[in-house]
């Protein structure tokens, strides 16, 4: 089994001890296991504060930039995994994740949740892809 870092250019940087993405490979399976992206642009600073669909796209675009660098994109995903922190804000959340998964329906689980890492974000996502 080979373990690799992903951190694609210009993302944001970790505030710990983990990187965006962790690529683990084993016999001819490839699996890409994104960390939570919260909508916190390379300057450290948030976009968008409390505002869903805003930060919601640019969340999708922190994962797809994951993605493409482990080699990867939308449709290998398979489990996505939704924080919000006011469920009301579903209905800004959702066309855009419906529009990205339109031809790949993996599994998912939502939760409201009282708060995020950051101040002002209202959504963070993380998603396991598999090629």
């Amino acid at each position: 089994m080979k373990k690799t870092l992903i951190s694609p250019p210009n993302h944001p940087a970790s505030r710990g001890t983990y990187s965006p993405g962790l690529l683990v490979e084993h016999d001819s399976t490839r699996t890409l296991f994104v960390t939570g992206q919260l909508a916190v642009g390379a300057d450290g600073k948030v976009v968008a504060p409390y505002d869903a669909a805003t930060q919601t796209e640019f969340v999708f675009e922190l994962i797809g930039a994951v993605l493409k660098a482990g080699g990867m994109d939308f449709g290998d995903v398979v489990k996505v995994q939704t924080f919000l922190t006011n469920m009301a804000d579903f209905e800004k959340f959702a066309p855009i994740r419906n529009r990205l998964f339109e031809n790949n329906r993996p599994v998912s689980t939502l939760i409201e949740v009282k708060g995020l890492a950051r101040e002002g974000c209202c959504v963070e996502v993380e998603v396991v892809a598999m090629k």
